[in-house]
C-alpha cells in the first residue's frame, strides 16, 4: 500500500552536504595514503551532484511536456555520453573514430532494443515513450551495459596486444582468426558479464537494488517494487550480454583483414 506524500522524508541541502563531508574525509585519507585517487574521487563526486541536480530539473520539464521527441533527444544524449565513457576507459583503443563508434553502436543496438521490448511487451504503459518509464529504464540499461561493454573491450584489446605473437603463430599454422582468439573472446565476455551476474546473485540477500530501494523510499508497495526490479535486472542482463558480444565482435572484425591477418597496427596505447 502506498503511503501519503507527507510520510516521505525529504532531504534538505544541509543533509546532502553532511553526506558530502564523508567524501571529504575519505578523500583526505586516500591523499594521506598516497593512493592517487583523492582528486578523481572528489571530482567525480562533485560531477555526480551537479549532473543529478541538472537531470532532475530537465526531467521535471520533460515530464510536464510529455512529448516523444524530448524523450528521444535525452535518450540520444545519454547514448552519446555513454559512448564517450566507454572510449575513455580503454587502455588499448582502436585507432580512429571506431574507438568511439564501437561502444556507441553496440549499446545502441542492445540497450535501445531491449528497452523498447521491455516498454512495449512487459511494462505496457499507455504510451511506450512515457518519460516516467522510458528514461529510467533506458538509463539503467545504458549504465550497466556501458560498464559491461567497456570491460569487455578493454580486456579484449589488452589480451590481443599482449598475446599478439601467440595469435600470429596460430594463424601461421592455419588456424582461422576466430579459432585463434576464441579463448580471448571468452575471457573478455566473462569479464564484462561477471559484474551483472554477481549483482543478480546477491540481489535481495546482501543488497537491495537501486530501483527497488527508490520505489520503497517513495512509498510504493515492496511487492510492486520487487516485480519491477526483477524485470529490470533481467533486461539489464540481456542488454549487457548482447552489448558485450556485439562490441567484441566489432573490435575483432577491425583487428583482422579479409586475409585473416592480425592488424595490430590498428591498436593504439593511450597515454596514462
Amino acid at each position: 500500500m502506498k503511503t501519503s506524500s507527507e510520510e516521505i522524508i525529504k532531504l534538505s541541502n544541509d543533509r546532502i552536504i553532511l553526506a558530502g563531508l564523508l567524501i571529504l574525509v575519505l578523500g583526505f585519507f586516500t591523499w594521506r595514503s598516497d593512493l592517487g585517487v583523492a582528486k578523481p574521487l572528489l571530482v567525480s563526486s562533485l560531477r555526480m551532484v551537479i549532473q543529478l541536480f541538472l537531470i532532475g530539473l530537465i526531467l521535471v520539464y520533460i515530464f510536464s511536456i510529455n512529448h516523444p521527441l524530448l524523450v528521444l533527444l535525452i535518450s540520444l544524449i545519454m547514448l552519446l555520453v555513454a559512448g564517450r565513457e566507454v572510449s575513455a576507459r580503454q587502455k588499448y583503443s582502436i585507432k580512429g573514430l571506431w574507438s568511439y563508434g564501437i561502444g556507441t553502436c553496440s549499446m545502441f543496438v542492445s540497450s535501445f532494443a531491449v528497452s523498447l521490448f521491455g516498454l512495449l511487451a512487459i511494462i505496457r504503459a499507455e504510451n511506450w515513450w512515457d518519460p516516467r518509464y522510458a528514461i529510467p529504464v533506458l538509463g539503467m540499461l545504458l549504465g550497466n551495459t556501458m560498464t559491461a561493454v567497456a570491460l569487455s573491450i578493454d580486456r579484449f584489446t589488452a589480451n590481443v596486444w599482449n598475446d599478439r605473437e601467440i595469435i600470429e603463430a596460430r594463424l601461421i599454422i592455419g588456424e582461422t582468426s576466430r579459432v585463434a582468439i576464441k579463448d580471448i573472446v571468452r575471457d573478455s565476455l566473462r569479464s564484462g558479464l561477471m559484474p551483472v551476474i554477481n549483482s543478480m546473485a546477491i540481489a535481495g540477500i546482501v543488497s537491495l537494488p537501486g530501483m527497488m530501494t527508490g520505489q520503497i523510499l517513495a512509498g510504493n508497495s515492496p511487492n510492486d517494487a520487487v516485480r519491477y526490479q526483477i524485470v529490470i535486472w533481467l533486461l539489464i542482463a540481456v542488454g549487457c550480454g548482447f552489448g558485450s558480444m556485439i562490441a567484441v565482435k566489432m573490435v575483432s572484425n577491425k583487428l583482422f583483414d579479409d586475409r585473416e591477418r592480425l592488424r595490430i597496427d590498428k591498436i593504439s596505447l593511450k597515454k596514462p
